[in-house]
């Protein structure tokens, strides 16, 4: 894990790609709940938990230091964790856990139709609509380069203008920068922050 200080100098530099428009969430899943400190000192204001148990203890821990977005597969019996702590969930993709949600949420869309992967088809984002969705996620297929993404992200930006909805959160390490180009209010990064 890098100090505060490179932290710090890292997630300018993320944010001064990207621009003052889109928010970079730091995704904390591989960050130990000790070392979550360092985050604070270096001036990190939201940060990404994949899962509920991790988030439960972190926000013990630390409280309202951060913003707390849930980026992970929301399953149905954990939806109370979430409400109680974060403000944002990037990754809503069952209508079961929609039903339950009382924070705003983004629907997580596999636009490649990868077995290996949560989310739903393009053509069911109409039936999330009438719960608190504020836009879409996607995880678009492992690539070599940052621009083999751009079609995905392109395709998910085009599916929420049609939808009416205005956020988008796409983009992680690999590939932030087009992502940003392309669209994105929220992209997630980690490793770029906090490892050499």
């Amino acid at each position: 894990m890098l100090s505060p200080e490179q932290i710090r100098a890292r997630y300018a530099e993320v944010q001064a790609k990207v621009g003052p428009e889109v928010t970079v969430v730091a995704a904390t899943k591989y960050v130990a709940l000790a070392d979550m400190a360092a985050l604070i000192d270096a001036g990190v204001t939201t940060v990404g938990e994949n899962r509920a148990q991790d988030l439960e203890a972190k926000h013990a821990e630390y409280g309202d230091a951060f913003r707390w977005h849930f980026i992970g597969h929301l399953q149905s019996n954990k939806v109370k964790v979430v409400n109680r702590i974060c403000t944002l969930v990037h990754s809503l993709d069952s209508e079961s856990a929609a039903r339950r949600l009382e924070v705003p949420a983004l629907v997580q869309v596999n636009l490649a139709g990868e077995l290996s992967k949560a989310g739903i088809e393009p053509g069911e984002i109409g039936r999330f609509l009438e719960h608190d969705v504020r836009g879409l996620s996607t995880m678009p297929p492992a690539a070599t380069a940052p621009d083999q993404s751009r079609a995905w992200f392109a395709g998910l930006r085009e599916l929420a203008r049609e939808h009416g909805l205005a956020d988008l959160s796409m983009g992680t390490t690999q590939d932030f920068g087009v992502a940003a180009e392309e669209g994105a209010t929220y992209v997630r990064v980690g490793s770029i922050l906090f490892h050499d």
